[in-house]
């Protein structure tokens, strides 16, 4: 399979007058498959929008290169930029930005008026586009008597319209309801699979990541923190921080004393087996879903409930272990009352070390960049 995208060493630095010299992409190196689709996902501040701003050529590189379908559009060490009306990608972002003077048609349309196509082929492929994307009927009504999602449906249109071998879409369906969101989830991968193009989509949701990639890239303060598939990186995440990121996340902290593991402010044992070479203060990290409550007392750890939440399709009890409050998800068949006596059993939880303070501390500072 070729590569369509490819960044080799790609670095950004930005500089602030507040905070001085700030790395927000440092040495990426990504390649990104033809008719495949590739997420950057991250918090505020971790690189994503800036490494799609330097694809689409919005932002020129610090230092590294960037090559498309086979042809290099950014290099610093050979001096080269791309203009983005030259790389030939279709766009979307997070704001419509659909013109409101403008008919629906006008909107589609306008990328080919400016190729100076001629009048009965952008009339045929706008007319295409149109219908790939459910805006049939409305060629002649203006963007302000539409709903949000058919804004949207507009700027798809206007993106699929020039055949682009690469789309990239920006937190396209942030401003969109819930429910329509999920509607264009599926929507979008539609066109991929009848247009064949391949997808970079940036988002900070990990749900719709991972409902809609095929491969997906977790950042965090400029860096490449995992790249795996949504499975691989929510089963098995490398990092305490892709864990907490991808999905609800339940963390102990525990100390390692010889051959037994104590819950910090416990000491009671916690019946967990250790990995090799781990000792003193760690982590340990499992969903709220894979923690089994029991009245059992084999293997588990004897504790009570101190809350229970019921929700529509689970219930969530909240226990304390040690001097933490751990959440447990469970179906509702399994039920235990508020101040029930009860056991806790982790299931091949994950090890990690301790918080890095100073990791929590740059990241709240990039955010603010």
């Amino acid at each position: 399979m070729a590569d369509q995208i490819v960044l080799r060493n790609v670095t950004k630095i930005f500089t602030t007058k507040t905070l001085g010299d700030i790395t927000a992409v440092d040495n990426f190196n990504i390649s990104v498959h033809e008719g495949e689709c590739f997420s950057f996902l991250g918090p505020s501040g971790c690189g994503k929008s800036t490494t799609l701003r330097m694809i689409a050529g919005f932002e020129d590189l610090t230092a590294g290169e960037i090559e498309l379908c086979g042809k290099l559009v950014s290099s610093s060490s050979k001096k080269l930029y791309i203009p983005p009306e030259e790389r030939g990608l279709g766009m979307v972002f997070q704001a419509f930005a659909v013109w409101p003077h403008m008919t629906v048609f006008d909107n589609v349309a306008f990328p080919l008026a400016i190729k100076k196509v001629n009048k009965s082929e952008i009339k045929e492929r706008v007319a295409q586009a149109l219908k790939h994307t459910s805006l049939t009927g409305l060629e002649g009504v203006y963007p302000g008597e539409l709903s949000g999602g058919q804004q949207q449906r507009i700027a798809l249109a206007r993106a699929i319209v020039t055949n682009p071998k690469v789309m990239l879409l920006d937190e396209p369906l942030s401003n969109l309801d819930p429910k329509l969101r999920e509607t264009m989830r599926f929507e979008i991968k539609a066109l991929q699979k009848k247009f064949g193009f391949t997808i970079i989509f940036v988002t900070h949701d990990q749900s719709e990541a991972m409902a809609i990639s095929d491969r997906m890239m977790v950042c965090d303060m400029g860096k490449i923190m995992q790249i795996d598939t949504p499975e691989n990186l929510y089963n098995h995440p490398n990092s305490r921080f892709v864990h907490n990121f991808l999905g609800e996340s339940t963390f102990i902290n525990v100390e390692v004393k010889g051959d037994k593991v104590y819950p910090k402010g416990s000491n009671q044992e916690l019946k967990i087996s250790i990995p090799k070479g781990v000792k003193g203060k760690m982590v340990v990290a499992t969903r709220p879903n894979e923690i089994e409550l029991t009245t059992s007392s084999e293997d588990g750890f004897r504790t009570h409930i101190e809350k229970r939440i019921f929700l529509t399709d689970r219930t969530e009890y909240l226990v304390p272990v040690g001097d933490q409050m751990v959440k447990i998800q469970t179906p509702h068949r399994i039920r235990f009352n508020a101040q029930d006596e009860c056991y806790v059993k982790f299931i091949e939880p994950i090890w990690y070390p301790e918080d890095d303070e100073a990791a929590v501390a740059e990241r709240n500072k990039r955010q603010l960049i």
